[in-house]
């Protein structure tokens, strides 16, 4: 979270200041920290895995909390943003796998590295931008994390290099960014995030193979929210054990909608890759609740009682909610305070998002170049130019 969106918090936290003192249990009854069960990791190549329990504290969990919650809103948000048309043209929502961005955030350190690929809201806003910049984006305005000129597919942060639109293609960048860690000699490692759809591509064998032989730093997360499109795991791939397909690389398959089960796994993993012992191959078992974008509405090729299935016995919020109450680590007052202030964040960011200005037609060939002089780009015709800064 960054410095506007802990000011913003903690402006209406002061505001609630008067109203939890008086709440039914004072914060000194709370434990500090609690551990838990979460579900052994299948693995491939490799002799143990990830630990069975975690320790979570209560300031981690209101912090995951609170981060999901963001994400669900803004997601929601997005959509019915979208719905009023002021959001246009493709927009992937990330609602549902809220516990996987939270999960490998959580286990790695800001100088690591992470990259997705379209369905990528929710890492935008762990790797550090504010909502108001990712709102500001999907509406097209200068206020936007990338000016308005991305729009949803194409947001960046530092160490986080988006936000990529070509099915799969995001997997050979990654391991490069891979390698600049390795010949670099930094301790580093890359996230490199795709989807089930994605996972039958030629190019992933092809960069799996270099990251073998290299060893890079490299974990490879296949997200498998069990559809590619509208096309279910079962019809599109001959073999679903996705965390198998690096072959000789290890794998691991993983609860997705486990915040803590995410958390330890990529431990494991960022430690097995620091330790010079090459890449690890994470099969995140998750689920997404809306359609494959905005112009599908997800109900053609599964049924209304699967997605509320899921909802009722899987949902990540819930889950880690359920964890907090029943471990004496928080109670529902207080994370219903907690859901009050990300409501209202979220519609202040609404508000600016949709009523900044669009960027003027005059930086329509800005920022092609990084750290180079002015120069002039050719418009749609030949009279036309526009001058480029960096």
């Amino acid at each position: 979270m960054d410095q506007e969106d802990s000011a913003c918090y903690l402006g209406l936290w002061r505001g609630k200041a008067a109203r939890l003192v008086v709440a039914s249990r004072n914060y000194a009854d709370f434990a500090n920290e609690a551990s838990f069960d979460i579900k052994k990791c299948d693995l491939h190549r490799l002799e143990e895995g990830p630990p069975t329990t975690a320790v979570m504290t209560r300031e981690q969990g209101l912090q995951y909390y609170r981060t999901m919650q963001t994400i669900r809103r803004m997601e929601l948000k997005a959509d019915q943003l979208y719905k009023q048309k002021i959001i246009r043209g493709f927009c992937h929502l990330y609602d549902g796998q809220e516990a996987c961005c939270v999960g490998l955030e959580a286990a790695i350190n800001k100088t690591d590295h992470l990259i997705t690929a379209y369905r990528a809201h929710g890492f935008t806003y762990t790797r550090g931008i504010t909502v108001r910049e990712i709102l500001a984006e999907l509406t097209g305005r200068k206020g936007g994390c990338a000016k308005g000129k991305g729009g949803s597919m194409h947001m960046y942060a530092k160490n986080f290099y988006g936000g990529n639109g070509i099915v799969g293609a995001q997997v050979p960048l990654g391991a490069g960014i891979a390698l600049a860690c390795k010949y670099f000699g930094k301790d580093e490692v890359c996230l490199t995030l795709y989807g089930d759809g994605a996972a039958n591509q030629g190019q992933i064998f092809e960069t799996f193979n270099m990251a073998a032989l290299w060893k890079l730093p490299c974990i490879f997360i296949c997200e498998n929210n069990r559809y590619g499109m509208g096309t279910s795991v079962e019809r599109a791939a001959a073999s679903t054990d996705y965390y198998k397909r690096g072959d000789f690389i290890p794998g691991l398959r993983v609860d997705g909608m486990d915040v803590l089960a995410v958390r330890e796994a990529t431990k494991f993993a960022a430690d097995h890759c620091r330790s010079g012992k090459g890449p690890v191959v994470m099969e995140l078992q998750t689920y997404r609740y809306h359609g494959h974008s905005m112009s599908d509405p997800g109900i053609s090729y599964r049924t209304r009682e699967e997605i509320q299935e899921v909802r009722s016995k899987s949902d990540p919020i819930t889950l880690l909610k359920d964890r907090m109450v029943n471990n004496n680590l928080a109670n529902v007052e207080e994370l219903k305070e907690i859901d009050v202030e990300v409501r209202k964040h979220i519609e202040d960011a609404a508000q600016f998002a949709t009523t900044d200005p669009e960027p003027p037609l005059e930086e329509l060939g800005n920022c092609i170049y990084s750290n180079e002089p002015p120069f002039e780009v050719r418009g749609p015709n030949q009279w036309t130019r526009y001058k480029s800064v960096g």
